[in-house]
């Protein structure tokens, strides 16, 4: 079971939208933007759990692709008045949001291809 419809169309949609959102709000970290293509493919290290299985595969990508980390060190940095921390966790979140337009979804456990937004590479 996956999103269809409108509801599918949204979601790809604030995926866009938080991925230049994220961008934007990283231009007033004041960091290097050499640090967003050094950095925007780095959360794709959350899919090595599949060399384990699927169902851990799965686990561990959704952890890394969810909003709940990244927001977590975009938060930490702010606080803590660590632009870089900062910058990190908007890159983060830009990736997921690049991900989301896509189509890249929340893995089920069956297989890397089954997401919350249907099976990548179907329409």
């Amino acid at each position: 079971m996956f999103v269809v419809g409108k509801p599918k169309f949204f979601l790809r949609l604030e995926g866009v939208v938080l991925f230049l959102a994220s961008l934007i709000l990283f231009g007033t970290t004041h960091q290097h933007w050499w640090w967003v293509p050094a950095l925007l493919l780095a959360p794709d290290i959350f899919m090595a759990g599949y060399a384990r299985s699927t169902k851990i595969g799965a686990l561990i990508y959704n952890i890394g692709h969810t909003y709940l980390l990244p927001a977590s060190v975009s938060l930490f940095g702010l606080h803590s008045h660590r632009p870089l921390l900062l910058g990190i966790g908007l890159i983060w979140i830009a990736h997921i949001g690049m991900d989301r337009f896509a189509g890249y979804g929340l893995k089920y456990d069956d297989n890397f291809k089954h997401t919350h937004l249907g099976n990548i590479g179907m329409k």
